[in-house]
């Protein structure tokens, strides 16, 4: 199920990665500095919203839809899931609006932060049907509603930027995106909650499972997300969106390969434990985590190794300078949070003990507000980068030792120092390469370490990716004998 998904998710990310990309460079472009950062702090609270109100029936439909027995039973699993979800939907309206009247903002903020939070029901719907999707291995489904909503956000966002809507730009096509996919997939799915029966008992245990990873989620979201808030109250909004252009040129790079994997992996190793055991889960988990490193640890590296070509291709002129210095420290911190929720973490939501994600998130996130306090009025945004990384580290590192203990997942020692030695590598061939500056250093650097690294992965056997191109070679062999 694992590689299915895999392949099954690359044209969604593919997809992501492009749009991500586009939306950097073309919004650093049409949107002041002021206006970049205004849209960079109504994003993180559009993000804590959604995570705050809406993550953990997200959550209850991913992990719950296995281990539904029957169809009576799955019926009565939609009808709690969309129950609880229209419950919410009518109250965040009402407060999020409440909220946006009488905020002390200025209307330019105000209007990005009402954009944001007027799309998160939709998004909550839309993104329900997608975890049912995901969690029933129905891939091209829950990947075509990806790509939809992703093109058409960014498309959306880039109309809006050029008729003046400013910082706000980017939220309204974040918000409308998903309205183009909600009348194609929300009737079939509140067809199939009509036929169940509403059971409190089960809505408060998906509440009890889901609320601790979204708590969970919103730490992380603190600790990804306060350092705009303290540069803007310590600096300004300038720096905020030049800190903003570089933590996404790094972090989406990660965070979309990660994505991809995770979209894949999480119900993988919900249906190896559910219909396998604890021994059929080990196995899957060893799989997945050997694959996270053997792409993780190079894309991580690659792209501090061309930060400075990457944020001049990239980023507008005002921004990039700034963006580049940081670039290194975010791709680090990125690794350290993929790894940690897409892999270490998922002991928490597999063994059902998720209150312990709110001890592996809340003391990095105190940190990491303590550290931004101390670094941001020094060091302006290389502090703030620095605290998030150190932050990250920490809660990688509490998340496996706590993790261990309630649902060990294995770590693929062999792979990781094979994949090291071949990202070693790679750095030493790059470091090498000549600075010439913008889109051609950036394609002559990403060249050679790319085919630097797979020579380095295929001779060690890293990820024993050289006895899987030898199995795929041989099985494309067969049909050529046998004729």
């Amino acid at each position: 199920m694992f590689w299915k998904g895999v392949w099954g998710y690359l044209p969604a990310n593919i997809v992501q990665g492009v749009v991500g990309f586009l939306a950097i460079f073309l919004f650093t472009r049409l949107l002041s500095p002021e206006e970049f950062g205004r849209y960079a702090l109504a994003f993180s609270i559009l993000t804590l919203a959604h995570v705050a109100v809406f993550s953990w029936l997200e959550a209850a439909m991913a992990r719950y839809w296995a281990a539904q027995k029957s169809a009576a039973e799955l019926a009565d699993h939609f009808a709690a899931i969309y129950r609880a979800a229209f419950i919410l939907v009518a109250v965040f309206i009402a407060v999020a609006g409440l909220v946006v009247l009488l905020a002390p903002w200025d209307m330019p903020f105000k209007l990005a932060v009402a954009a944001g939070l007027a799309g998160c029901p939709v998004r909550c719907l839309v993104k329900l049907a997608q975890e049912r999707f995901r969690a029933e291995g129905e891939v091209g489904r829950s990947a075509t509603l990806d790509i939809i909503t992703t093109i058409g956000g960014l498309m959306v966002g880039v109309v809006a930027a050029l008729l003046g809507a400013g910082g706000a730009a980017p939220l309204i096509g974040i918000g409308l995106a998903p309205l183009f996919v909600l009348p194609f997939v929300l009737p079939g799915e509140v067809k199939q909650a009509r036929q169940g029966v509403i059971d409190r008992a089960r809505i408060r245990a998906y509440a009890a499972y889901g609320y601790p990873i979204a708590a969970g989620l919103a730490l992380a979201l603190v600790l990804a997300s306060t350092d705009r808030f303290l540069l803007a109250a310590f600096l300004d909004e300038a720096a905020v969106g030049a800190y903003h252009a570089g933590y996404s040129i790094a972090n989406r790079t990660l965070d979309v390969m990660f994505v991809w994997l995770g979209a894949a992996g999480q119900p993988a190793l919900v249906m190896a434990l559910e219909r396998g055991g604890l021994a059929r889960l080990k196995e899957a988990a060893r799989e997945q985590a050997s694959t996270f490193l053997l792409i993780g640890l190079p894309a991580a590296a690659g792209v501090a190794l061309v930060a400075r070509p990457l944020s001049e291709f990239m980023i507008g002129p005002d921004l990039r300078d700034a963006a580049a210095a940081i670039t290194p420290w975010i791709a680090l911190s990125a690794l350290f949070y993929g790894l940690t929720a897409y892999y270490f973490g998922q002991a928490f939501t597999l063994s059902h003990r998720t209150k312990l994600l709110l001890v592996t998130m809340t003391v990095p996130a105190v940190l990491n507000i303590v550290l931004n306090v101390l670094l941001i009025p020094r060091f302006g945004v290389m502090g703030a980068a620095w605290a998030t990384a150190a932050s990250f580290a920490i809660s990688m590192t509490t998340a496996r030792i706590l993790g261990a203990r309630v649902m060990p997942l294995p770590v693929p020692w062999e792979t990781l120092i094979r994949c090291g030695v071949a990202t070693g590598l790679m750095a030493l061939a790059v470091s090498a390469l000549p600075d010439i500056g913008g889109f051609a250093e950036l394609m002559l650097k990403a060249t050679i370490g790319g085919i630097v690294y797979a020579t380095a992965a295929l001779t060690l056997n890293a990820a024993g990716v050289r006895d899987l191109v030898l199995r795929i070679y041989r099985q494309r062999l067969r049909p050529e004998t046998a004729t």
